[in-house]
């Protein structure tokens, strides 16, 4: 199976069992990927915030 994807977008592209799967960027924060048996079995997304003297967040 193949399939196409778009080299001028910014992302990453995780495959599992011939399924494909694009996680997107986001402004700030971290994408963890993890792994059991050689296959990709969550992606945990946190992100960040900077404190500029708002009142909340």
């Amino acid at each position: 199976m193949v399939a196409e994807i778009d080299l001028n977008e910014n992302a990453a592209y995780v495959v599992i069992d011939g399924q494909l799967t694009k996680v997107l960027p986001k402004k700030f924060g971290t994408d963890e990927i993890h792994w059991k048996d050689g296959k990709v079995l969550d992606v945990v997304r946190s992100e960040r915030h900077r404190l500029k003297g708002q009142s909340e967040i």
